[in-house]
């Protein structure tokens, strides 16, 4: 948990689009507080707070405190928020309270690193198959990353979600043979093998204009064999 994160919230009483503007007026974001057995509260909040902690290297698993006037004040998470998709303003932000002595599950991002050798030595293509993981933990063993080193990989290699290295109290929810990156042949290359063995085939695409050449040498003779008749 990030103690030094604290987001201040006013509760509101009023809810749909005229009080949704009205507080965007205000440079405020409607939100809402739930979750841990309470009830939820609506409240309105900074967008640039809230986009300070999704920009953050925890991104949207950053616990913070939520402190509501004359209210409570909760750890909390964002779970869900929306945008405008024109001016990419937040539109509305869900917060939920999180108790810090049980687990949850939150989705953590995987990255890689190091050039694999399957691409340095053999020419292969690395894909990122899966960019995030799904665990289960204690709100203060949330990782903020995996870090994948994909160096040794060779061609038709590949590393699975079971093979990441977890501390804490941290669970692998994903399934453990979920792929996170190998080493593929490029398509080209598999693209060229018949292309290659089309060579033998070009003999009789250009046998076609001398069938039709036959084909007219033998119109031809018939009316010569007439004419030998008529003789």
């Amino acid at each position: 948990m990030n103690n030094e994160i604290t987001v201040a919230a006013e509760p509101r009483s009023e809810r749909g689009k005229n009080e949704a503007r009205r507080l965007r007026v205000k440079g405020l974001t409607p939100a809402v507080v739930y979750g841990a057995g309470k009830e939820a509260v609506a409240v309105a909040v900074s967008p640039k707070e809230i986009n300070r902690i999704l920009h953050s290297r925890s991104g949207h698993n950053t616990i913070f405190n939520v402190e509501i006037a004359h209210g409570e004040a909760t750890p909390a998470m964002i779970v869900d928020w929306q945008r405008d998709p024109v001016k990419d303003n937040l539109l509305h932000v869900d917060l939920k309270r999180v108790d810090l002595t049980r687990t949850l599950r939150v989705k953590v991002p995987v990255t890689t690193s190091g050039e694999a050798r399957g691409v340095k030595e053999q020419g292969g293509l690395l894909e990122v198959i899966t960019r995030e993981v799904e665990i289960e933990c204690l709100p203060i063993d949330i990782p903020e990353q995996f870090a994948v080193d994909v160096a040794n990989l060779m061609l038709h290699q590949a590393i699975r979600a079971g093979e990441l290295v977890l501390s804490g109290s941290a669970k692998l929810v994903s399934p453990a043979d979920q792929v996170l990156a190998h080493v593929v042949a490029l398509r080209a290359e598999v693209a060229a093998e018949p292309a290659a063995g089309e060579e033998g085939a070009a003999p009789a695409a250009a046998a076609e204009p001398e069938v039709i050449k036959k084909g007219k040498k033998e119109e031809e003779a018939v009316p010569d064999e007439k004419e030998k008749k008529k003789k």
